[in-house]
């Protein structure tokens, strides 16, 4: 099967979903009363970052060196979210006696710390990432994310390849 995708086509399509996947964690977060954790606010951000990558490349439509740019805006976004979400599920499959303590929450820390310093405790853990509270087909939330970044990135690598 051959999949050619324009790339402005393809843009677009990654910021729809991008929006609709944001759409819904914010949904969870204020209407089914989900509280985010530190790594579940860091692959919000990986979806900004996707979303902002792929309006500059939808608005744009450039068919020649400047949709590289936004598609590597795109897959930045995509590895920096494979990454979180990643560590977030390898933190939900720790035995509960090897789970790390709960910290402050992320915008404490935004707060109080700077930006590198607020990422880094996030990534260093918190057991609050370890709990799971929601799950579709079996799946947790993280996964989910996980799921998604992949095909964000492979409908960009796919538009990306139309000439």
């Amino acid at each position: 099967m051959n999949i050619n995708l324009y790339p402005r086509t393809g843009f677009s399509i990654v910021l729809g979903l991008c929006l609709a996947l944001l759409g819904y964690a914010y949904y969870s977060q204020y209407a089914q009363g989900y509280e985010p954790c530190p790594l579940c606010i860091l692959q919000r951000w990986a979806f900004i970052i996707i979303a902002l990558g792929a309006l500059a490349g939808a608005i744009h439509g450039s068919r020649g060196g400047m949709r590289w740019l936004y598609g590597g805006i795109v897959f930045a976004g995509g590895a920096w979210g494979v990454a979180t979400a990643g560590r977030h599920l390898w933190l939900q499959s720790l035995p509960p006696d090897q789970v790390p303590e709960c910290g402050p929450g992320f915008g404490f820390m935004l707060e109080y710390f700077s930006l590198g310093e607020a990422i880094t405790s996030a990534f260093t853990g918190s057991g609050e990432c370890a709990e799971v509270d929601w799950t579709f087909l079996g799946l947790a939330m993280p996964a989910w994310t996980l799921i998604w970044y992949v095909v964000l990135m492979l409908i960009t690598a796919l538009s990306l390849r139309k000439k």
